[in-house]
């Protein structure tokens, strides 16, 4: 008795869905005869004839590409090969990533290597564009604390960040900036021209680069609140410490 490759199919079917095992063989469901495995002749060629979604074919795009196995399971996925940039060849997308990952480990040597914040901020590349959230940070340092040294500018953006840790502020630097009566430079819901070409902006978003990184710690770390030194709010609140003309609370 000779099973062709469409009835071996079928026969696969029912046995994924549920086909009886007995040692002598296998039926198609609990009411057919018992087959026999030595009457079973598979016939590769006809299977190969009319290929379907049982099978799993090699070819020169796959054999080249790993595959990772599931843990128990006998599930495998085919791993996603690194995309590359239409708008640039290989050679060139190659020689920027390469770039891009000397740049990170000098980076982070630097910062195993900076003895003081003075010293990790001008090791902070300040050029090119910043993120709207980083452009939020960057300017609350600078209209908030620029005249101040720089573990006061770090402290108030510490600030800034611990209160979008916290479920009692908004979730987002910028929803923290902006949230009403909340820092006194925001006016109408906007923030004042910046200088940018001035090295207390720089220093700014070096302070913001390394607040968001975790690079320094800061001398009030948790502090939510704060105010100047000549107002006296007569919050109710734990004072953490002062660091310049700041006095912190949380």
């Amino acid at each position: 008795m000779t099973i062709t490759s469409k009835a071996l199919i079928v026969a696969a079917t029912f046995l994924a869905a549920g086909t009886i095992y007995s040692e002598s063989g296998f039926a198609l469901n609990s009411n057919s005869d018992i087959i026999d495995a030595s009457d079973i002749i598979i016939d590769a060629d006809l299977i190969n004839e009319s290929p379907d979604e049982t099978n799993i074919e090699t070819s020169a795009e796959t054999t080249n590409e790993s595959v990772v196995f599931v843990d128990g399971t006998g599930d495998f996925e085919q791993e996603i090969p690194e995309q590359v940039n239409p708008e640039i060849g290989t050679a060139e997308y190659e020689a920027a990533q390469k770039a891009a990952e000397e740049a990170a480990a000098l980076e982070a040597e630097n910062v195993k290597t900076a003895s003081s914040l003075r010293q990790l901020v001008s090791q902070q590349n300040t050029s090119g564009s910043l993120s709207k959230e980083m452009q939020c940070l960057a300017g609350t340092v600078y209209f908030e604390s620029k005249g101040e040294s720089l573990d006061g500018q770090l402290a108030v953006a510490k600030v800034v960040l611990e209160r979008v840790a916290s479920s009692r502020f908004p979730n987002s630097i910028c929803g923290v900036v902006y949230q009403r009566r909340q820092f006194s430079f925001v006016r109408n819901g906007r923030m004042p021209k910046i200088h940018k070409s001035r090295k207390t902006w720089r220093n700014a978003v070096a302070i913001a680069k390394i607040a968001t990184e975790d690079l320094w710690e800061s001398r009030v770390e948790g502090a939510l609140f704060f105010h100047a030194t000549y107002v006296s709010p007569g919050w109710k609140l734990k004072r953490v410490g002062r660091v310049d003309k700041h006095i912190f609370y949380r």
